[in-house]
């Protein structure tokens, strides 16, 4: 039976190739394209190779947990024989007799079931048959004998409440459970650098656009003072300052532009398993840099990352697992005491002539004419547990090793909650400052250009003005971007950035008669960018 996620899986891929077939034939190949911040995010969780990778975790442990099943797999076997003996007569001192010549011709058949229980039994189903036939002092004679029956052995003290198959069992969950959280943990942190990057994206471009603004004013300053100098109304000196300028603003261009371009293929990088199909798009930001307000609540935080932080849950399972081992060896310590029991029918006939035995043998156990039972205990006491009683030793420090790394990772965890709420605060605060700063530096810059129009300014004052201009309408929006990625890390630190990006990971139940599991599943979004159709 096929799994649920399988049937999801082909049904996203499909309605992915008609997104990307429509968005082929609605744009050409290469080009600008514009993409939200969401676009990017789903775009990488289909075809980022860090998630990908990571995704196989899950599905190896989910294997390794099914084989661990397999300790409960009932073991068949048979087997057959045949022999046959002469016996030369020989004489008896004791009953002053001559034993005669004897002859024996015997075919045997012997099947089992055997296998183990979830409660530690075992049990033990087996079945014989054999036949014998031959001559004693030239007599014949045939006899047949046969018996069915069940034997179950239920420890009482060691392997009682668990035994190698039930941690093997229980190891393999916690560390399926361990592993879907590392996937999580993965997928929290390739969302982050899409968003970090996309807001460093967004940051470039806007940057960019300023440098252009600082350019074009540059190059009309210069261009007025050459038709001042023309007319005698400016010195050379000024012309001399403009172009200064304007190469100086051009150099910034030039090295905004090269951080754009970088900024963009990281992105890439980020987004897709195919960069050369993605090598000729140019990504476009379609969510602007803005400054939604926020309430911050350290407490609430500190509680939302002991609640979701993956590798906090992962810390968890590691302890659990510990804990698991150090039961097992301390129910290894214990000596064996098993309660046993058999029961069956039996089966036999023996006649001197030929045909008809086996039969009545088989009627007589299928009758139950002749049945046996046993019961009984035995123990087993080992006169030295040098090797358990280490091996117990061992897995309780290290439980307690694990115990002081997991609170070493919650004190962790409190501080970078700490610094990452402390840091969107403080850049909440500085993008207010640098609007102002870009408010101010507007004003004065429009000032004093209207001071140098009527001469009482010169280049270079209003030169300045315009660097402070260009320098504060940059800080504004390195504090935007900064603000957005300060979010973004402190929803990674919370564990919240998926409920933040509204990414759902959805379980599935397992298959019909085997263990109920649990895997993640993510929806696959169109493909990559548009090509030529």
């Amino acid at each position: 039976m096929k799994s649920l996620s399988l049937f999801l899986l082909a049904l996203a891929i499909a309605l992915a190739g008609n997104a990307q077939t429509n968005s082929m034939t609605e744009a050409g190949g290469g080009g600008a394209r514009a993409m939200s911040l969401e676009d990017c995010i789903q775009q990488a969780l289909a075809h980022n190779y860090d998630v990908q990778i990571q995704r196989y975790n899950p599905q190896l442990a989910r294997y390794v947990l099914e084989a661990a099943y397999g300790g409960y797999d009932p073991v068949f076997n048979m087997s057959g024989q045949h022999n046959f003996d002469m016996v030369p007569s020989s004489y008896n001192p004791y009953s002053i007799k001559v034993t005669p010549n004897t002859t024996y011709d015997e075919n045997s058949f012997i099947s089992g079931l055997n296998g183990l229980l979830p409660w530690g039994s075992q049990y033990k189903f087996s079945g014989t048959i054999a036949q014998t036939s031959g001559n004693q002092d030239e007599v014949p004679f045939t006899a047949s004998q046969g018996s069915i029956g069940v034997t179950l052995t239920q420890p009482l003290l060691k392997n009682f409440w668990i035994d190698d198959t039930r941690l093997n069992i229980r190891v393999a969950k916690s560390r399926l459970q361990s592993f879907e959280q590392g996937l999580r943990l993965q997928i929290i942190s390739s969302v982050t650098a899409v968003a970090n990057i996309y807001y460093e994206m967004a940051f470039a471009q806007q940057n960019v656009r300023v440098l252009e603004e600082a350019l074009d004013l540059a190059r009309k300053q210069l261009d007025q003072d050459k038709k001042r100098v023309q007319v005698g109304a400016l010195g050379a000196l000024s012309v001399q300052q403009d172009e200064s300028q304007v190469a100086q603003v051009q150099a910034g261009l030039i090295a905004g532009q090269s951080m754009l371009a970088t900024n963009r293929n990281t992105l890439k990088n980020l987004l897709t398993d195919n960069y050369v199909q993605w090598h000729d798009v140019t990504i476009q930001p379609a969510t602007g840099l803005e400054a939604p307000p926020r309430v911050f609540n350290l407490q609430n935080s500190w509680s939302e990352g002991m609640a979701e932080r993956p590798d906090l849950l992962q810390a968890l399972q590691l302890v659990k697992q510990q804990g698991i081992e150090v039961k097992y060896y301390r129910n290894q310590l214990l000596p064996e005491l098993d309660l046993i029991g058999s029961f069956g029918f039996n089966g036999a006939s023996v006649k001197s002539d030929t045909g008809g035995q086996l039969d009545d043998t088989l009627d007589q156990i299928g009758e139950g004419q002749y049945h046996y039972y046993s019961y009984g205990a035995q123990m087993s006491v080992p006169l030295s547990q040098i090797g358990p009683r280490n091996q117990f030793k061992a897995a309780r420090a290290a439980l307690q090793q694990t115990l002081l790394q997991l609170q070493q990772l919650q004190q962790n965890i409190l501080v970078e909650i700490d610094n990452a709420v402390t840091e969107a605060q403080s850049t909440y605060q500085s993008v207010q400052a640098t609007r102002q700063v870009r408010v101010y530096a507007e004003a004065a810059l429009d000032a004093e250009q209207k001071t140098y129009a009527v001469g009482n300014a010169s280049t270079f004052e209003v030169l300045q003005f315009q660097n402070t201009l260009t320098a504060a309408r940059s800080q504004e929006i390195r504090a935007l971007a900064d603000y957005n990625q300060a979010l973004a890390n402190l929803a990674q630190q919370e564990g919240t950035t998926l409920e933040q990006y509204n990414i759902h990971l959805e379980t599935e139940p397992g298959e019909t008669g085997g263990p109920q599991r649990k895997s993640l599943f993510l929806p696959v979004p169109p493909d990559a960018p548009p090509q030529n159709p």
